[in-house]
């Protein structure tokens, strides 16, 4: 029977067959046994600064080509709209908050090299998973998870014991202290307050002093002597710690050793894209993973001579352009090895820009386009929707856009399993494998909701309605802009989470995303027919969400993040920290 249907049916099968042999050909990934990974990742890049996503004031020729190479995600989601925890997210495939590497407080990422919270040892990661299926892994770039737990040395947070056999850059993240010319960042506010108060007990101090001299106040040398040593201690107590930020954060290491504190930052970009396509030439011969964490575009925006003033966009324009750049030159590395036919190529961002990142009349944040909000809002799509871009020639459609939710989480298991590795199971790994909806073996993403956390607030949730192709989005807090109406927090330079810097919604306000992008139409009971039924099965879904959470330690705590002069990794001995290793060789 299936030979004479096979023969009624032959005048159709016939052009089929042929049409079917002229198309390119597309290898199966399981042709390809264990092929390499380049994982790029810009750090406070928006989306809106892309010209593939539709700048056209910053050149990206670069990424753009990775786009016509391969496929686009125009729905491509950070787990936090910060550093921290958006990359445990990312390294895990999990919620930031099942780590404990979502915040608590308003101390929101990894604040000091020498702090004791990080990426706890008993989180798997990608690259762990890898190293055990024999690749060779490395880390160039920005780290951001911690270092020490208990001692200087322990490492217990290191790169080097979460998967990677190799690691150059920066263990904490680049900030505007790291350059000598620039306005401090790091706690600038809090940093206000500490000088204040230290300027008023020493009035106080040396009144009572003058007074004692001049007999108009009577009080004992011994009560101003103790109130003399207290304003000392208290000094000494904050001016220890931020008063050498510089030196305590802006260090390079290779591997557990320190090669400049503090760093000479006219040398960091040609030196990490040195080493990038170093790792390369090194490990051609066998299956390798290069997790280039970038630190452009982050303040100060380190950019080298050649690229100042190149683009529109000012300072911040030119260090997505050099990043650009960069991306070609690993790109070409790739190609001069042969190797551009069996690498996994994938860039994204780790989150959106800083739309409060200013001096004076210099915009020193991205653009996130269309999508309201930014860096440190966990709800509004400017500050988590970021580019995503996945290049594999051969195996990946070229020129393919994608408009269906996925999620920065998702690299964990599309890698893993691509390496011929196995997601854990004995946890929650929230990331859903890519491949299937990469290759167009799958119409819809497997995500049919996406939490998305402020901390460890829930401020919204995505439900993809896959059979009506609608993706509802209900934010149950959202930031308070100050000064108001102007779209980001000016005031304060981040949103809040909680308390007085949020707004409380209930019901929830309620958007959908496929007919407002921008968030600028909530709907109602009034104007939305299935307003409650869409409320109540989200309700469900955060109900459901809910009960997969179990307590964890809190590595963002305070008691974690504050400086301990005993974990500070040090070249020398401590306090004397100081070396530049690159400049004696």
């Amino acid at each position: 029977a299936s030979f004479t249907l096979l023969c009624f049916r032959s005048p159709l099968v016939t052009p089929l067959i042929f049409g079917l042999l002229l198309q390119a050909p597309f290898t199966h990934p399981s042709t390809i046994t264990q092929p390499n990974f380049v994982l790029l990742l810009a750090d406070d890049l928006g989306i809106g600064d892309v010209g593939c996503y539709g700048n056209d004031t910053i050149r990206t020729p670069n990424i753009d080509g990775l786009a016509k190479e391969g496929v686009k995600l125009t729905q491509h989601i950070a787990a936090a709209p910060l550093c921290t925890p958006s990359r445990a997210a990312f390294l895990t495939g999990r919620y930031p908050l099942r780590s404990g590497m979502d915040a608590i407080n308003d101390y929101r990422v990894i604040f000091w090299n020498a702090g004791s919270g990080g990426l706890p040892p008993n989180e798997t990661t990608f690259a762990k998973i890898l190293q055990h299926q024999g690749y060779s892994t490395g880390l160039i770039g920005k780290w951001h998870q911690g270092v020490n737990c208990e001692s200087r040395n322990d490492h217990c947070h290191h790169p080097l014991k979460h998967g990677f056999d190799y690691f150059y850059g920066m263990p904490f993240t680049l900030i505007s202290d790291c350059q000598p010319t620039e306005a401090p960042e790091m706690d600038r506010a809090f940093r206000r307050k500490l000088w204040l108060s230290t300027q008023m007990i020493g009035l106080i101090t040396l009144t009572a002093v003058l007074g004692r001299l001049t007999g108009l106040i009577s009080v004992h040398w011994r009560t101003l002597t103790c109130l003399a040593g207290f304003s000392l201690l208290f000094f000494i107590s904050w001016f220890s710690s931020y008063g050498f930020v510089r030196y305590w954060n802006c260090i390079m290491m290779r591997n557990h050793g320190i090669t400049e504190q503090p760093m000479v930052t006219d040398r960091t970009t040609s030196l990490i894209l040195r080493e990038s396509i170093s790792f390369i030439e090194r490990n051609k011969h066998k299956p390798f993973l290069l997790f280039l964490s970038f630190l452009h575009s982050h303040t100060p925006l380190l950019t080298t001579e050649k690229f100042l003033g190149r683009s529109r966009h000012g300072l911040y324009g030119d260090n997505v352009e050099e990043m650009d750049w960069m991306v070609g030159q690993v790109l070409d590395a790739i190609d001069k090895e042969g190797l551009r036919e069996t690498t996994l190529v994938y860039f994204a961002s780790d989150h959106g820009g800083w739309l409060e990142r200013q001096e004076g009349e210099r915009q020193l944040g991205g653009w996130n386009g269309i999508y309201k909000g930014g860096k440190a809002m966990g709800g509004w799509e400017g500050g988590i929707r970021v580019p995503g871009i996945v290049r594999w020639p051969g195996v990946l459609p070229a020129g393919t856009v994608i408009d269906e939710p996925t999620s920065l989480m998702d690299i964990y298991p599309t890698v893993v399993n691509l390496a011929g590795g196995e997601v854990p199971q004995d946890r929650v790994v929230d990331g859903r494998d890519l491949l299937p909806l990469l290759r167009g073996a799958a119409a819809h993403s497997e995500h049919e909701f996406l939490f998305h956390y402020c901390g460890v607030h829930l401020h919204a949730v995505r439900w993809h309605q896959k059979d009506s192709g609608a993706v509802w989005k209900a934010h149950y807090m959202t930031p308070i802009f100050s000064p108001p109406g102007a779209g980001a927090c000016y005031d304060r330079g981040f949103c809040q989470c909680f308390g007085e810097g949020v707004a409380l919604h209930e019901p929830p306000l309620l958007f959908e995303l496929s007919q407002d992008p921008s968030e600028a139409k909530p709907l109602s009971a009034d104007t939305e027919p299935f307003f409650d039924a869409v409320i109540r099965k989200i309700g469900r879904a955060v109900e459901e969400h809910r009960r997969t959470l179990t307590p964890v330690p809190q590595q963002l705590s305070v008691s974690n993040v504050v400086w301990k002069p005993w974990l500070q990794p040090c070249c020398g001995t401590f306090p004397f920290c100081w070396c530049d290793k690159e400049g004696d060789n």
